[in-house]
């Protein structure tokens, strides 16, 4: 301590300045890792939308033909459609949930950690500075 008080002002102010930049960048790049993970889940949480809305359109087009055409041997071939159109339906609300607990399983974009690790470095600032005056 007796050290940091035989330095010169200038000599103190230019390390302290030098030590906020260090630990403002190492903050940035803590929220960019942090923010870069978040944005991984929640783009699996998109693609797996963006599967279901490919599914369907697939399904749609061959499986509806083949369903229709087996279901119209035993009924009106509108009621084999409407049949067909409420199962894809059913699947399409499944895939579409599923989705989307993806997307929440990213939680909100705020860097947590980054956030807690700058809360803490600001009370140090706080204490180093009440330290300096007294």
């Amino acid at each position: 301590m007796n050290e940091l008080r035989d330095r010169p002002t200038g000599e103190l102010l230019k390390d302290l300045s030098d030590q906020t930049t260090t630990l403002v960048k190492q903050e940035i790049e803590l929220a960019k890792a942090e923010l870069s993970e978040k944005g991984k889940q929640a783009g699996m949480g998109a693609g797996m939308f963006g599967g279901a809305g490919l599914m369907a359109a697939l399904a749609l087009g061959a499986l509806t033909t083949c369903f229709i055409a087996a279901l119209d041997t035993a009924m009106d071939l509108w009621l084999a459609a409407l049949i067909v159109a409420v199962v894809y339906g059913a699947i399409a609300g499944v895939l579409a949930l599923q989705g989307r607990n993806k997307v929440q399983e990213a939680g909100p974009p705020v860097p947590e950690q980054a956030k807690e690790s700058v809360k803490e470095d600001v009370e140090w600032a706080k204490t180093r500075a009440k330290s300096g005056r007294t």
